[in-house]
């Protein structure tokens, strides 16, 4: 599978550079991730609180059957500016990785195309890499494909 979701990680730096073109409007881009509805149907998590604006604050976590916790995180939006930016704080309780801020810029190429480009700062280079020892490449390329296909139903 090509992957779609480009990741840049360089060297001796703490931040990754993540970057996808989608074929959809700018504000359907935007709004897969300003929505709970939606961000659960591409991400596969439950969205157990979204407050979508500037000090706002976000928790997302997928279960098991039986109810048990497999994933939780959360944050903080620090700024909201509807079609063009998201800068937020993101924690994921249930593993060993310290608190990272991710700066989330959208941008439309044209009417039917548009991009999302990511800048996310750890907390030291070894949390980045520790980060891209799991399986976060595909996981990501994966939730933006889902994002895609989702967002595609309404242009």
């Amino acid at each position: 599978m090509e992957q779609k979701t480009k990741l840049t990680a360089e060297a001796d730096r703490q931040e990754l550079l993540i970057t996808r073109t989608f074929d959809l409007p700018l504000n359907l881009l935007y709004k897969a991730y300003a929505e709970a509805e939606l961000i659960e149907q591409w991400m596969g998590n439950k969205v157990v609180k979204l407050e979508h604006r500037s000090h706002g604050s976000y928790a997302f976590e997928t279960t098991d059957a039986q109810g048990n916790v497999l994933f939780r995180a959360n944050g903080t939006f620090h700024k909201v500016i509807e079609n063009q930016t998201i800068v937020r704080t993101f924690e994921m309780d249930s593993r060993e990785f310290p608190v990272q801020l991710e700066y989330l810029d959208f941008e439309e190429i044209g009417p039917d195309k548009s991009s999302l480009s990511m800048k996310i700062i750890f907390k030291s280079v070894a949390d980045r890499d520790n980060l891209l020892k799991l399986p976060f490449a595909y996981g990501i390329n994966m939730a933006h494909n889902a994002l895609q296909k989702l967002m595609q139903q309404f242009n």
